[in-house]
């Protein structure tokens, strides 16, 4: 780990504990936007960790990045995936050319004054976030775009939305290009409410865009280019950052787990639970399995970093292996602390709920399996 590195994951781990962790619950039990973890992650320069120095920025990496998200999954997931959906739009406009409003929206992120998303997913075509069912007009300089976006990260409250289209007068479904959209643009909207299983509070609404006139100069792919922006500039940060998500998710379960058995007792007996063999094994397990998921998290972090022959492979498994580890994980963690965690009563059921999200997000586990598989075999993924 570089210097840099340990300095950001110090920084992550203690903003997690000082202040993720001090609201996740009341954040989740209210369903209500975490507020005060933003403005920390604000005030520590996260906003502009992968933002490049030139523009204010840490230039961070994958590792850098990987290690900090997971430690703000860590005390809290709902704002860890706020954040990850923020880099990922982040990601967009550093490598977006042609686009007026680069310089000055990096710079604005790297102060943390500017938090973004993405609007992809559609209910046409679900799962599958790189084949948008809506479709821009063109009118000279001037995009015209209607869309129902099914689940938007930060709806309502992020500064900018990177949105995608299937591109003007194409009738190809990966043909697509991706815009910018401000907050307060005309025809933008929030469709809808957030009432999740977990992520409770990152407020994934539905969002709704209604003769939104969008101009040339706010593309940030080129025109019909937004099916290989999603995949070679969004998705390995996407899959690398949910991965990191999970172990973060996977670590809290453990800690609260053995904190559970070092704390309850059976005072008849004089013991604490961690004296049953079973709920150690139990525990054992679960360490086991996060440790691993670490382990590869930190190889496809490097692997990106140092482009190797099967990145593309590491970077497809990454998610697919983090977000199931994370639901044997916190499914260990329900069972070893029983009625205590079904009622509620600690974080391990909110990391039992939070973990479901990562395995239904596009792309999902099992549409992952189907793409490693054909990477394998040496099969086109599409």
């Amino acid at each position: 780990m570089s210097d840099t590195t340990s300095q950001w994951t110090t920084s992550a781990e203690a903003v997690a504990r000082d202040v993720l962790s001090r609201y996740a619950a009341d954040v989740d039990r209210q369903a209500r936007w975490p507020a005060e973890s933003l403005e920390a992650l604000k005030a520590g320069g996260f906003f502009g960790l992968t933002v490049p120095t030139t523009h204010g920025g840490a230039g961070a990496g994958p590792r850098t990045f990987a290690d900090v998200l997971s430690k703000l999954a860590e005390g809290c997931a709902s704002t860890a995936m706020i954040y990850l959906m923020h880099v990922c739009g982040t990601q967009v406009i550093v490598a977006a050319t042609g686009f007026g409003r680069r310089d000055q929206l990096l710079r604005d992120i790297a102060a943390g004054r500017h938090l973004s998303t993405l609007a992809f997913s559609e209910k046409g075509s679900r799962s599958h976030f790189w084949a948008p069912v809506s479709q821009a007009t063109a009118d000279g300089d001037v995009y015209h775009i209607t869309a129902e976006k099914s689940w938007v990260t930060s709806a309502g409250r992020a500064n900018g939305y990177i949105v995608s289209t299937r591109s003007a007068g194409t009738t190809e479904p990966t043909t697509s290009t991706l815009y910018y959209v401000p907050e307060g643009t005309t025809g933008l909207s929030v469709a809808g409410s957030w009432a999740g299983l977990g992520l409770r509070g990152n407020a994934s609404a539905p969002m709704r865009l209604k003769d939104v006139d969008v101009p040339a100069s706010d593309r940030v792919s080129g025109e019909g280019g937004g099916f290989d922006t999603m995949i070679n500039v969004i998705l390995p940060w996407f899959q690398l950052g949910s991965a990191a998500v999970a172990v973060g998710i996977a670590r809290a379960s453990v800690a609260g787990v053995r904190e559970h058995l070092l704390g309850a007792k059976f005072e008849h007996l004089g013991q604490t639970l961690a004296a049953l063999p079973n709920l150690r094994a139990e525990l054992a397990l679960m360490q086991i399995t996060t440790d691993a998921q670490a382990a590869f998290l930190h190889q496809v972090a490097w692997k990106m970093e140092n482009p190797q022959p099967d990145t593309m492979l590491a970077v497809l498994g990454s998610k697919a292996a983090a977000t199931e580890a994370a639901l044997q994980v916190t499914d260990l963690a329900m069972r070893v602390c029983g009625g205590t965690a079904f009622s509620g009563q600690f974080g391990v059921e909110r990391n039992f709920r939070d973990a479901r999200a990562g395995s239904v997000m596009a792309p999902t586990t099992d549409v992952l399996y189907d793409f490693v598989g054909k990477a394998v075999l040496g099969m086109p993924l599409f």
